[in-house]
């Protein structure tokens, strides 16, 4: 989920897949698969950036192996 900013300032945090499109009218809205339109404060190429972001980040978990913390020797 990425983190966007309603009109009135109030935080939203958005799952991603459901993006359709995004237009600059000139506010930033976004349309949803659900048909659903969101107006936010961040410029289009900033809700892109998140997006990819927050995928590199999805996709670098899927690669790397868990981190297991082992207890330290002698305890």
């Amino acid at each position: 989920m990425i983190r966007l900013t309603r009109l009135n300032h109030v935080p939203i945090y958005l799952n991603s897949d459901l993006i359709e499109h995004i237009e600059v009218t000139p506010d930033t809205v976004i349309s949803l698969t659900t048909r659903q339109k969101l107006v936010v404060l961040e410029k289009a190429e900033e809700v892109v950036e998140r997006v990819i972001e927050f995928r590199r980040k999805v996709a670098r978990q899927a690669v790397e192996p868990p981190r297991v913390e082992l207890p330290a020797a002698g305890k």
